[in-house]
């Protein structure tokens, strides 16, 4: 991925901060940003520069990426959004967690008073939450305490809290972007409101929970020219440019085989629909939280966390992992489509995914490439160990990263080796990764994910490399081998009209139905 590379170009007439900051990443023109350091010193970011971000979807791992987002100095929260308004019935975080991680946002390493876990925590008299405890009020707090102890941030309003992302979309016009951080069944209505709204998009993986939706949400993307990327940092990783450079100078020869293995699901799987109900928890807006998905009363074995086993929720192993390796293998081997998918698995629940499967792939030829046969392990199952890993001195063990989770690329002279998601790749035996000359690095590097996407959303030239046409492509492909699971059938496959050949079954999973309302 190619830096930004703006031009100086002098607009005829005035442009205002949401003209800027809304250029597509692929517009014409790009503007050239006279460096902070120039305007206010190391680290000023005016006002006018910054991508007004609202942050969808605060829980657990919302929070997270929202913390994280709140560290770049051209970025200012200005809304969160959650279903949840803080609910201690079912706290999210890990206290400890929870402290460090805003401790270390707000740049302080005291004033903290610690009562209990249970109990709220404060800061200076600005921010009280419940450690432990997400959702949109306690996110919105953080917010605000960060922007209150930075007297030179410029005019801030505050940060508002929504528990509707329609209602925010709607009525907040201060909005350039959105991070959606959701459970997966809503990551597509909730992408596809925001790009016509013509809000740049950042979105967690999976990028949808239905093959239907991945190609709306791309084409969307495309009709829209807002700027879009996927939560999956491999895509802009060292790693997956070497094993591009590495497989197309011819490192291994013509690849035919790949093999990713994965230790998910970690979560309950292969268990049916509790009987009993429970009562909703305080402010929890359960039928917001359904969405699409059919009506059924609540119950704790579908939150927090635990939605990912369940069919109408979350995209179960593949959902979890399989973004992250499937993009890297896409990538290298420039794929598009399977031919076929097939998997194997253990018992097969109506609601829920298996507690571990196997899924076979198979892709046609692409240009100079030959076909190949890419298979899936999820459950601790894993393919047999390459003989070339027992030639050496120091045979890898059970305790190194790719006993547990890894990736092989299988060619006519060779082996790549290297972890879940591309990281550490090397040629196996040892010897014949001590002999191989590296080709040139001929792939443009990234700045890094986040990086991508806000300076397109600045306006940058670039687009970011896990956007969403592309990562429709790839979330395609991911959600056939879900198919495949849930059918337990082999599945002939067109993509070009969004086709299962020989099976109505699997089809009625590429669209399914959606509750009145959410429609896409």
């Amino acid at each position: 991925m190619k830096g930004k590379h703006a031009t100086s170009i002098k607009p005829s007439t005035s442009f205002s901060r949401r003209e800027f900051v809304g250029q597509s990443a692929g517009a014409a023109l790009a503007f050239s940003i006279v460096p902070r350091y120039v305007l206010g010193g190391p680290g000023f970011v005016p006002p006018s520069d910054k991508v007004n971000i609202a942050f969808i979807g605060v829980g657990a791992q919302g929070l997270r990426v929202m913390l994280h987002f709140l560290k770049e100095p051209d970025v200012q929260g200005v809304a969160v959004c959650d279903v949840n308004k803080a609910s201690a019935d079912y706290p999210q975080w890990d206290t400890h967690e929870f402290c460090k991680s805003v401790r270390s946002l707000l740049g302080v390493d005291s004033g903290w008073d610690w009562l209990s876990p249970d109990q709220p925590i404060q800061l200076n008299h600005t921010l009280r939450v419940t450690s432990g405890v997400a959702g949109r009020e306690p996110s919105q707090q953080i917010v605000n305490a960060l922007y209150a102890s930075h007297k030179s941030s410029g005019k801030y309003n505050g940060c508002t809290a929504h528990s509707d992302y329609r209602e925010l979309l709607e009525k907040q016009k201060d909005v350039d972007a959105v991070v959606v951080c959701t459970t997966d069944h809503l990551h597509a209505v909730i992408s596809a409101a925001a790009m016509k709204k013509r809000k740049h998009v950042f979105c967690q993986k999976p990028l949808t929970h239905t093959i239907s939706e991945a190609r709306q949400i791309a084409e969307i993307a495309r009709q829209t020219g807002v700027a879009t990327q996927i939560a999956v940092g491999n895509q802009a990783s060292e790693a997956t440019r070497l094993l591009c450079e590495w497989i197309w100078d011819g490192a291994i020869g013509p690849v035919r085989e790949v093999h990713n293995w994965s230790t998910r699901p970690f979560w309950p799987q292969g268990v049916e629909r509790p009987k009993e109900t429970q009562p909703v928890p305080d402010g929890l807006d359960w039928d917001s939280w359904l969405g699409p998905a059919p009506e059924r009363p609540f119950h704790h074995a579908y939150l927090p966390f635990v939605w990912r086993g369940w069919a109408d929720f979350g995209c179960g192993a593949l959902g979890d992992m399989g973004c992250y390796s499937y993009d890297t293998i896409f990538r290298v081997l420039k794929l598009e489509a399977p031919i076929s998918v097939e998997a194997s698995s253990t018992d097969r629940y109506d609601e829920t995914y298996p507690l571990a499967s196997i899924i076979r792939y198979h892709f046609g030829p692409r240009g100079d490439m030959p076909a190949v046969n890419f298979t899936w392990y999820d459950g601790g199952l894993r393919p047999p160990t390459p003989e070339e890993l027992l030639q050496d001195s120091a045979p890898a063990n059970a305790g190194d990263e790719e006993e547990n989770e890894g990736l092989l690329f299988v060619g006519d002279r060779g082996k790549i080796l290297c972890g879940f998601n591309g990281a550490n790749p090397r040629l196996i035996p040892k010897a014949k990764m001590d002999a191989y000359k590296q080709p040139p690095k001929t792939l443009p590097r990234s700045p890094g994910n986040e990086r991508e996407w806000l300076d397109a959303c600045r306006g940058g030239r670039v687009k970011p490399g896990g956007n969403f046409e592309f990562s429709g492509m790839v979330t395609e492909t991911l959600l056939l081998g879900n198919l495949a699971i849930r059918t337990g059938q082999r599945l002939e496959w067109d993509r070009t009209n969004l086709k299962v050949l020989n099976s109505e079954a699997a089809q009625k999973m590429v669209a399914p139905e959606r509750r009145r309302g959410w429609e896409l």
